[in-house]
């Protein structure tokens, strides 16, 4: 009955964009699929990224404890070492090495000036052992030899008599 005109030019160019009444549901479907397609392709990139950058802060985690135990065991070892150096045994040793005897009694001063206890001196026995002790573990140094005092006033010429010489021939 009605038949179509026939389309020239652009507006044969837009019908063509634009499906008829007989090709709707396929027309209404391409979009849907490339929308859905295009969700997917993304999300499976978005995954792709957020994976390898929670890999890659996990090497960086696993590297940090490394650093942290070693740190740690290190410290450990260091406080040892200051524990073994602060024992009360140790610090007698290096005191006797350094030539240090025990001290008497401890007298206290009071802040009016009233002195609290009796002062007693460290034993004679203690100060011979101690000397002794420390002249055979100190070594001997040489010091070295003092520089000789300029003079004061400069001599004189008469006072030197080296200056007095004979020459031959007078």
């Amino acid at each position: 009955m009605s038949r179509k005109p026939e389309l020239r030019g652009r507006a044969a160019r837009l019908a063509r964009l634009f499906p008829g009444p007989g090709s709707r549901a396929q027309a209404a479907r391409t979009p849907f699929v490339l929308l859905v397609v295009l969700l997917l392709g993304g999300g499976l990139i978005a995954l792709l990224v957020l994976n390898s950058a929670l890999s890659e802060g996990s090497f960086k985690l696993d590297d940090l404890q490394k650093d942290t135990k070693s740190l740690t065991d290190e410290e450990q070892g260091l406080q040892r070492d200051i524990d073994s150096y602060s024992a009360p045994e140790a610090l007698q040793q290096r005191a006797r090495e350094l030539g240090m005897i025990p001290g008497g009694d401890p007298v206290f001063l009071s802040p009016d000036g009233v002195v609290k206890g009796v002062p007693s001196v460290a034993g004679e026995q203690s100060v011979n052992r101690a000397v002794e002790q420390s002249a055979v573990q100190m070594p001997l140094v040489l010091l070295p030899p003092e520089p000789a005092a300029p003079p004061s006033t400069p001599p004189t010429p008469a006072a030197t008599p080296a200056q007095t010489t004979t020459t031959p021939g007078r």
